[in-house]
């Protein structure tokens, strides 16, 4: 049984020195899902950004660059966090011919890992990635009293009105499951079909704060319960979460399969 006591998270750590993909460590999702119906419709991806991505050239140069990581949903397994940073910072001393060469070793080693095919793009550190804000209704002024920090089951109450729309609120929080860290968040939700209350929706997303999950999981739970309570025709939950120890993670989870590639349309944000 997997246990993230057997990882690097929340322990003292020596930073290597020396590239090692074997400091990346996994999480079986199975793990997190079990507890839902397996005819889910739950398709996607998880985007991690990387600030800190460092390595040698042939001359011994330094080369640095943001990196982008797309680790797909159906993936039997998920990179933990600490052992992503450690495996990262291990290639800082290691001598690459090519960037390319680089690049291929980062979606090889991680593809191994995960289960699935992951691809990695890289940023000048002048270019970097476009920021923007998200679209729909911000629902973070809502005049609505809160007496839920922990996930709470009936929370989502139907509007009775059906239709299409786009909300976003950047109030979600929740607390790494070992180190009790908070994790900072913006999350955009889509709902075709039966809508809920505006309020409801920010009570829940608000109720996640004193929450102790991985990101991962916790997009996948505002997923679930909101599929399980609205029934929609199509719905899509996507978070940006801020980064920590150079790296962010951005989970994407939507209903229809077809859909999956329109994450590259969500903007960055200032925050981030």
């Amino acid at each position: 049984m997997f246990s993230v006591l057997d990882s690097q998270l929340g322990q003292h750590t020596t930073y290597p020195t020396r590239y090692d993909p074997a400091l990346l460590f996994t999480i079986p999702r199975s793990q997190n899902r079990a507890q839902w119906s397996s005819t889910l419709p739950l398709y996607g991806v998880d985007i991690w950004t990387g600030y800190e991505v460092s390595w040698l050239n042939a001359q011994g140069l330094p080369q640095v660059r943001i990196a982008e990581f797309s680790i797909p949903a159906e993936s039997p397994n998920l990179i933990e966090s600490k052992s992503f940073k450690l495996y990262l910072n291990s290639i800082n001393a290691h001598v690459f011919e090519t960037e390319t060469q680089v690049l291929e070793t980062l979606e090889q080693d991680l593809s191994v890992m995960v289960g699935a095919e992951v691809n990695v793009r890289f940023y000048s550190v002048d270019q970097g990635l476009p920021l923007g804000q998200l679209s729909g209704e911000c629902l973070d002024s809502l005049p609505i009293t809160i007496t839920q920090y922990t996930p709470t089951p009936h929370l989502i109450q139907r509007s009775g009105i059906q239709g299409q729309s786009t909300w976003y609120s950047h109030l979600l929080k929740s607390n790494c499951p070992v180190t009790g860290q908070p994790d900072w968040g913006s999350v955009s939700i889509e709902v075709r079909g039966h809508l809920p209350t505006p309020e409801s929706l920010l009570a829940m997303i608000v109720s996640y704060r004193e929450h102790q999950d991985f990101h991962e999981h916790c997009v996948e739970s505002l997923f679930t319960e909101l599929w399980q309570a609205l029934e929609p025709e199509y719905l899509c939950v996507f978070a940006r979460y801020v980064r920590r120890g150079g790296l962010d993670i951005n989970p994407w989870r939507c209903s229809d399969i077809n859909e999956v590639s329109t994450w590259t349309t969500m903007p960055r944000l200032a925050r981030q």
